[in-house]
Parts: C-alpha cells; sequence; structure tokens
C-alpha cells in the first residue's frame, strides 16, 4: 500500500523511474540477431533507426557520420557474397552502413586527419543497435573498417574520397528468438588505478 501511495503522489518521479528502467533494460536486452523474416523494415523504422543514430556524441560535435541505407536485394545478396562475416545480409530485408569522414578542414582551412571518426561511427552504430532493439527489430554489427572489407563496399557501393565505412548492420524483424547474454564481468572492473 505504501509503494502505491507514493507512486500516486509522487507521479512525475515514478515516470522518470519507469523511463530509466526502460532505457536501462533496453540496453541489457540487446542482442546479435542474425536471422529474419522477409517481412520489410518500415521507412517509419528506418528514419528512427537513423534519427537515433544521428543523436550520438561526437568528437568536438562534428558528426562525421554518413549512412547508406541497402534494400536493394541483389545489393544485398552481392555483398553477402563477398563479405565472409556478414553472410547473414541474404535474408535481412535492410542493411545500414555507417561511414564517416576521415579528414577534416579546420577553421583555417588546414586539411588534417579525424582521429576520432571510428569513435564518433561506434556511438552511432551503438545509438542504432538500441534503437533496433527498442523497435522490435533485430540487427548486428559486422565489422568493414580493416582494408579487405572496406575495399569491398567501398567498391559496390561507390563510396570514394576520404569517407570510409566502420561496419554494415544488417537489420529486420527476427526470425525466431535470440537471446541477451550476460555480459556483467566484475574482475574488469578496475578503481582508481590497474
Amino acid at each position: 500500500m505504501a509503494t502505491f501511495a507514493a507512486s500516486c503522489c509522487n507521479a512525475p518521479e515514478a515516470k522518470e523511474d519507469a523511463a530509466r528502467e526502460a532505457v536501462l533494460q533496453n540496453i541489457a536486452n540487446r542482442k546479435s540477431v542474425r536471422s529474419y523474416t522477409s517481412e520489410p523494415v518500415s521507412d517509419a523504422d528506418i528514419e528512427t533507426l537513423l534519427r537515433a543514430a544521428m543523436a550520438a556524441p561526437s568528437a568536438m560535435n562534428r558528426q562525421p557520420w554518413e549512412f547508406i541505407v541497402l534494400n536493394d536485394r541483389d545489393t544485398l545478396d552481392a555483398l553477402a557474397g563477398k563479405l565472409r562475416h556478414a553472410k547473414m545480409l541474404e535474408n535481412a530485408p535492410l542493411a545500414i552502413v555507417v561511414c564517416a569522414e576521415t579528414m577534416l578542414t579546420l577553421r583555417d582551412g588546414q586539411v588534417v586527419e579525424n582521429m576520432f571518426w571510428e569513435h564518433d561511427a561506434s556511438a552511432a552504430t551503438e545509438n542504432l543497435l538500441l534503437a533496433a532493439e527498442a523497435l522490435g527489430l533485430g540487427a548486428v554489427w559486422t565489422a568493414a573498417s580493416d582494408p579487405e572489407r572496406s575495399a569491398i563496399i567501398c567498391d559496390a557501393l561507390g563510396i570514394t574520397g576520404t569517407v570510409k565505412p566502420l561496419c554494415v548492420i544488417p537489420i529486420g524483424h527476427p526470425d525466431g528468438e535470440t537471446q541477451p547474454k550476460d555480459k556483467w564481468k566484475p574482475e574488469k572492473i578496475h578503481w582508481n588505478r590497474w
């Protein structure tokens, strides 16, 4: 009874607690899904995924990311045939390639290497994966920044210049049940020093 009364009288706090719990539960429930139904991902869901990705933090708020949305069956199948760690593209109705600009133009006009492009694109990728989980979609991060896979993707998708792919994310409605893994390992935590 005391809990009910407290939640009744503290409705804003209860809503904040529920929202906080929902966010943390979504993070804990995120999983890598590699099998999808043929149901297409809606345009509204694609926009939600991209909005979430673009809400990520980036070094000095430069937002160097670029996204290539793939829903063409021939393109998805061609990449599945070339990327040995992304075979699940064969049954994914959608994929998003997360890329970033690897060079920056400073205020004085000097062009320099963007040392944090992979960090920025990774933050955008994690936001996208969490949004997929929240929408009930399945997704998996497949690496694409190494020279071999990067060359395959750049060639297949016409990426030129100083933009580089970080990853390819196959996305779809999950075919079957995938359980999240408990990754909590207290032994990985170090306080104040190694």
